[in-house]
């Protein structure tokens, strides 16, 4: 890695073309290099070309890696950014004239090497863009080489270029308010649901988006409202003891990117169509769509995990690290999401915004929402900026916030989670009717209080 020699700037003074330098494109052609623009974060198809930017306030040099095809050995285009062209204070950006949405595109990012401090760049290590809407490379990843020393561009996961307007056809769809009556929530697995020859889906569309819309109708006679998908954020399926694969999704990879397992269309941008698909579907039947959400922690986990994105970016920036320099694990899976940082803050309200705006979804349920409650000394706070900043989105003023209102590291707080606009999950309304049921002496009195909405917790 390294810095290229700085292009004398032309008379042209749109920013994102200003000091253009003449490279090739994935696919063999002359493409310029521009200046770019810090905003928005991402990677933003415009008629011209693409703008990439990227938020890495303590690297030394940033490196774009342009793929000819998605699953690549090696990169057919590396574009150095050097600075000052390619840098405003934190942010790293460039303008690739000529490419499209669906192009695959990955960075690699040097700077210091203080794990302690928060620092922890290699420059051998391929990263996702925070904010990719999609990615590939499930199929070639290998965790084991992002976790250990040395290149591993050739197993790396790859973000992909999406369209500002893909022309999808929502048929008028809006999302759906709560009903007036009683809502029943079906909480499933996408993975799961269908997964198995009884669910009489065609074998290529078991465990998709596209399997549970076959499904639909046998939520009607269930008399679902709305159904609540176990996440369906991109995640690491290679998160998981040895031997054995994470099945249920609780380890998050992009926040903005659908899991592409989850697709039965398997080509780069399928996994968006298919899930826009779903919730069409799903909205013309009546039921609404809750994601649950994982913004308490990411697949890196600890010191001994694997460096596939926001850790080889600003690791001090994103994960709670403790009085000693370790990553706190308030999450009990090795790290702990610094929510409550303005970036990460800015980078958890922007991906429930695209999810409610371009994708309809109609709420969110959040693992762990305490954690998001704990500003950035770890300390639990009732004015923590990410939780107000949600509930008094605009966008978002619609939408159902349903909060799991503990932690793993003790922070309990059913009855009294900040906000006023987030539901709760009932924790003890499932111990006490279990041990009801179960038989256990002297639960009646804690039943009565379950049965009747628990005033004893939400007595406001």
């Amino acid at each position: 890695m390294g810095t290229a020699d700085r292009k004398p700037r032309t008379s042209h003074h749109d920013a994102e073309t200003e000091g253009r330098s003449p490279a090739a494109d994935p696919h063999g052609e002359t493409a310029a290099i521009g200046h770019g623009r810090s905003t928005p974060l991402g990677a933003t198809a415009r008629p011209d070309g693409v703008n990439f930017a990227l938020y890495a306030p303590q690297a030394t040099a940033v490196e774009l890696l342009l793929f000819a095809e998605p699953l690549a050995a090696e990169p057919a285009q590396v574009i150095p950014l050097p600075a000052p062209e390619h840098r405003t204070g934190a942010y790293w950006h460039a303008h690739v004239a000529g490419l499209q949405a669906g192009q695959v595109y990955a960075y690699r990012v040097d700077g210091p090497d203080d794990p302690p401090a928060g620092l922890c760049f290699d420059r051998e290590k391929v990263l996702i863009d925070p904010y990719a809407r999609a990615i590939v490379g499930l199929e070639l990843y290998d965790r084991r080489l992002a976790a250990q020393a040395g290149d591993n561009c050739a197993t790396a996961l790859r973000s992909v270029v999406a369209p500002v307007e893909d022309g999808f056809d929502w048929a008028g769809d809006q999302p759906l308010p709560p009903p007036a009556g009683r809502e029943v929530i079906y909480e499933l697995h996408v993975g799961g649901f269908t997964a198995s020859p009884s669910s009489a889906i065609a074998a290529q569309r078991r465990g998709t988006f596209a399997g549970l819309i076959e499904k639909i109708p046998y939520l009607l006679q269930l008399g679902v409202t709305a159904v609540e998908l176990l996440p369906i954020h991109c995640y690491d399926p290679q998160d998981a003891r040895p031997g054995l694969e994470n099945y249920w999704g609780y380890s998050t990879i992009g926040f903005f990117a659908p899991h592409p397992a989850y697709s039965s269309d398997r080509s780069p941008l399928g996994p968006l169509r298919e899930f826009k698909e779903l919730v069409r579907a799903l909205h013309a039947a009546g039921i609404r769509v809750i994601l649950d959400v994982v913004y308490n922690h990411t697949a890196e986990v600890d010191a001994t995990g694997p460096t596939l994105s926001y850790r080889g970016l600003a690791d001090g920036t994103y994960y709670h690290r403790d009085e000693d320099g370790e990553y706190a694990n308030y999450s009990g899976c090795g790290n702990a999401v610094n929510a409550n940082h303005p970036v990460v803050g800015r980078l958890i309200l922007d991906s429930l915004r695209y999810w409610a705006d371009e994708m309809h979804v109609d709420g969110f349920r959040f693992d762990l929402a305490s954690i998001l409650t704990r500003d950035q000394n770890g300390v639990a706070s009732a004015q923590a900026p990410v939780i107000w900043s949600v509930e008094l989105d605009p966008l978002l003023a619609d939408r159902s916030l349903i909060a799991e209102a503990w932690d793993a590291a003790g922070l309990y707080q059913v009855g009294h989670f900040p906000g006023t606009r987030f539901a709760e999950w009932n924790g003890p309304y499932r111990d006490d009717i279990r041990r009801f049921l179960r038989g256990d002496e002297d639960t009646i009195e804690s039943l009565m209080a379950r049965l009747v909405g628990s005033p004893d917790l939400f007595a406001e």
